[in-house]
Parts: C-alpha cells; structure tokens; sequence
C-alpha cells in the first residue's frame, strides 16, 4: 500500500463525474487499500478515488464506531429528512463549512469482489455517504453551503475531515 498525495480544490478531476467500476480485481483492491491507508494518514473520514486523481467511483470511509466500509460504485438509493451539518475536506483542508444534509440515507453498491452492498445510514455515516458520493459527481461540500458566510478557517484542534 501507498500513501498517495490528496488533490487540492482547484483541480480539475475534482470537477468531474467518475466513471463506473468494471473490474472488481486485484487493481481496484490495491486502490482500496491506498485510498484507506492515505485517509488514515490525513486523518480523514473519508476518501473518494478523484481525490487521489483517479477517476472511478470507489469510496472508503472510516467513521467512529463503524467498521471500514470500502464501496464500489455507490448510490444513494433513498434519503429522509433534512439537517444542518458543519463539514470539512481533505481537499479543502483547514475549512469548514455549515451544508444541508439528509438525516438518514439508503445506499446501494459493491463490495470488492462484485458483490451488491445496501445499507441505511445515520449522523456522520450519513453524511459521509453524501459527501464522499458527491465527489464522484463533481460536487464539493462548499456547493452546498448554507452560506458563503458559513465558511470559516480552522486552527487544526477540530475533528477530523471527510
């Protein structure tokens, strides 16, 4: 495994729909493992694969008390309710930013060997489902601010990024 460098806002591939996952073989496993020991590193929650420059729609997310969930291909299936969440970025790092989001979601993709996955996520799984999948779609957490003013610097003390 590698740990690989994390895009900066400003790049172009952060712009862009990532394509479907075709082949569930040792490549996309080693990808896997990257993106989660290069999440690991940057103290991350989560980690989409345009976020290290590869565009494919695989995403890894490590949030407290949930197990590691690697997925290919996801989509949010079904979403409930509305609230308002303070977010971060690996690629917008030392922000954060107040969005609306979906209280609870329903996701459906694979797993590493091409088997389908669905589950139904609450607070920051949930959060991180819509985040990480949004990268994916070239969308970033800041399109979805409640405010410009929302927007603010961190001193590095607050929690860890999606």
């Amino acid at each position: 495994m590698a740990i690989l460098p994390i895009l900066k806002f400003g790049e172009p591939i952060l712009r862009q729909k990532a394509k479907r996952v075709r082949n569930f073989d040792a490549s996309l496993k080693k990808l896997a493992g990257d993106m989660l020991e290069t999440m690991r590193k940057a103290s991350g929650v989560g980690l989409a694969a345009p976020q290290i420059g590869v565009p494919l729609r695989v995403i890894v997310i490590e949030a407290p008390g949930v197990e590691t969930i690697i997925m290919a291909n996801p989509e949010i299936a079904n979403s409930w309710g509305e609230h308002q969440v303070t977010e971060g970025c690996l690629s917008y790092p030392g922000y954060r930013g107040d969005t609306k989001r979906a209280v609870a979601v329903a996701v459906k993709g694979f797993d590493l060997e091409g088997n389908k996955m669905r589950m139904r996520c609450e607070g920051l799984l949930s959060t991180a489902f819509q985040h990480e999948t949004d990268h994916l779609n070239g969308i970033l957490y800041t399109d979805h601010l409640v405010s410009k003013k929302s927007l603010h610097e961190i001193d590095g003390s607050e929690e860890s990024e999606l």
